[in-house]
């Protein structure tokens, strides 16, 4: 079928559902919708036998979904409406919630119904919900419900109770640091973690928070700032802590909007005198604490795993995460996992953190070598085997890190997009070696030219990924070590490594690593340093959520460094 898509915006559902749709054969092309006229134009325009809106904000003219059959992704089970559906899950706490795909009607998310899924709620924000457990459910809701519209099915009616809320507001948010427990307050923190953030007054001035982790062993007095961690800062509440990543400036009206930033960087020149707590190396059991750098053994396996909000990696994120890969490479391991938590991999450079700094070329370029820097430091492991273990979405050098390991191995969930033209870069980290080799050099220039993205499955059968495990988002860190253990007791393992090492010496004989970098980082530079390049105002457009001023080929979305959920 030609199926159109049309979203608010081409985040990670719409990815997620435009691949899995042209996997199975469907022509998928997309449009990002405005408002309802630009639906409306749309649909005239492509002509499609269906129309399916995964993550759309304005409503599907009735002339429209009364001529052409208009599916609707709603993010709430059967019954539940409104714009806050996620939200209100998370606010409320509820264990299992699910997902509606719905015939477009006169009344937002009453249709009748195509398909619908559910899913459990683990304890995690809403944007690594939306993009993981739900992301999965949504899927297979839509699969199943373009399965029926082609077997000529009909939809069947709502039935049973029906529960519309309103937005949820930014009032309703608020934290009393003075009266809520860490479960509250880690919920109203989940709930708004990538948007709208928690509006709260700090240190003088007022911020949206970010994010949110428990803290056990941390306490002082209600709202008070107690430690800082690798960005993060420790704010108690009345029964423990919690960890915030990041944190927003409020800007007022007519004023560019502030970027979202690691919370110590945010509040600079503000913030008290505070210790710097280093992570607990071993925690004691069910002992809850935060940090977006781990690593453990099983045996033979040492996994070094990194979970950084938005999946950007800033030039202090490289260097850090650099630092515990040498550390990990000093242990007596054969089988080394980077990677192999939920969510995000990787998505490259921190552009907010670059957007923010006095001098916006100077931190890309600090970010993209000190990126290069820790991918090189994988390129050149030769005593054992690098796996790279995606368990989300990678897009830009975040993919390109992933390549450099030995083997690839990828969630079935997860999106990539190898490429970095819509940001209007050239790109490095390796990759004018790491892709070709991966999947030859016609294939490279087609992914990076055309600038799509693409599922675990296609990747697979590209040759881009080595494996893809097919669990649960939840499951993935258990399963990946599971695959590494049983990697490491193959015989012939230490043949392999030497073999690894050969080809590695082989390689830089004749096209040494160094001359990758240096062209790649030319080209980088030659981009920074213009003021008028694209890339600076596609940087600032994505991260203040503006309308870009240059024309983004391809389509919408971003190439590296941020994402824009829920």
């Amino acid at each position: 079928m030609r199926i159109l898509l049309v979203a608010s915006s081409f985040n990670s559902l719409t990815q997620r559902v435009l691949v899995e749709l042209r996997d199975r054969g469907h022509t998928v092309p997309v449009e990002v919708t405005p408002d309802g006229a630009a639906v409306r134009e749309a649909v005239a325009r492509h002509t499609p036998d269906l129309v399916v809106a995964p993550m759309l904000k304005a409503v599907v003219p009735r002339d429209v979904w009364t001529a052409h059959r208009c599916l609707i992704v709603h993010p709430g089970p059967v019954g539940d409406r409104g714009p806050s559906s996620l939200d209100h899950a998370i606010h409320d706490g509820v264990a299992e919630w699910g997902v509606t795909v719905l015939q477009a009607d006169e009344e937002m998310d009453a249709g009748d119904v195509w398909a619908s899924e559910t899913f459990r709620v683990p304890e995690v924000g809403k944007s690594d919900l939306y993009r993981n457990e739900l992301s999965d459910a949504a899927v297979a809701a839509v699969l199943l419900a373009v399965e029926r519209v082609s077997a000529g099915a009909t939809p069947r009616p709502q039935t049973g109770e029906i529960r519309a809320r309103p937005a949820l507001r930014q009032e309703e948010r608020r934290i009393s640091w003075d009266e809520d427990a860490t479960v509250t307050v880690l919920r109203t923190l989940r709930a708004a973690d990538s948007q709208p953030g928690v509006p709260d007054r700090l240190l003088g001035a007022e911020w949206f928070l970010h994010g949110g982790h428990a803290e056990d062993g941390l306490r002082g007095r209600p709202g008070a700032l107690l430690a800082t961690r690798a960005g993060a800062v420790c704010r108690a509440t009345v029964d423990g802590a919690v960890w915030i990543p990041e944190v927003r400036a409020r800007t007022g009206p007519g004023r560019p909007r502030a970027c979202k930033l690691p919370a110590t960087v945010a509040l600079a020149g503000r913030l008290p005198e505070l210790p710097e707590l280093p992570a607990p190396a071993d925690p004691a059991p069910g002992r809850r604490t935060w940090s977006d750098i781990r690593y453990h053994e099983r045996g033979p396996v040492g996994v070094l795993s990194f979970a950084f909000p938005g999946g950007a990696m800033s030039t202090d994120q490289c260097r850090r995460l650099l630092d515990a890969y040498e550390t990990a490479r000093g242990r007596p391991t054969s089988v080394l996992v980077l990677g192999g938590q939920r969510d995000f991999f990787s998505n490259g450079i921190h552009l907010n953190v670059i957007e923010a700094a006095p001098d916006p070329a100077a931190e890309s370029w600090a970010n993209i070598n000190a990126m290069n820097d820790l991918v090189e430091a994988v390129l050149t492991t030769t005593d054992r085997l690098v796996v790279s273990a995606i368990g989300g979405n990678a897009a830009a050098g975040g993919v390109m890190l992933a390549l450099a390991a030995d083997e690839v191995w990828c969630r079935s969930g997860a999106v990539l997009n190898p490429h970095y033209r819509r940001m209007g870069l050239y790109g490095s980290e390796y990759w004018t070696r790491t892709l070709p080799g991966k999947v030859g050099e016609a294939l490279a220039a087609r992914l990076t030219e055309d600038a799509r993205p693409v599922s675990a499955a296609a990747s697979l059968d590209m040759g881009l990924v080595d494996r893809v495990v097919d669990c649960g988002p939840g499951e993935f860190a258990a399963e990946v070590t599971r695959l590494a253990l049983r990697l490491a007791s193959r015989g012939g393992l230490q043949s392999r490594i030497a073999a690894k090492k050969a080809e590695h010496e082989r390689r830089e004989s004749v096209a040494p690593l160094a001359v990758h970098r240096e062209q790649e980082l030319s080209r980088m530079r030659s981009i920074f340093d213009d003021p008028t390049a694209s890339y600076h105002a596609r940087r600032r457009a994505f991260v203040r959520k503006e309308a870009p001023r240059a024309p983004i080929p391809n389509g919408p979305g971003a190439g590296a460094g941020g994402s824009a959920d829920c």
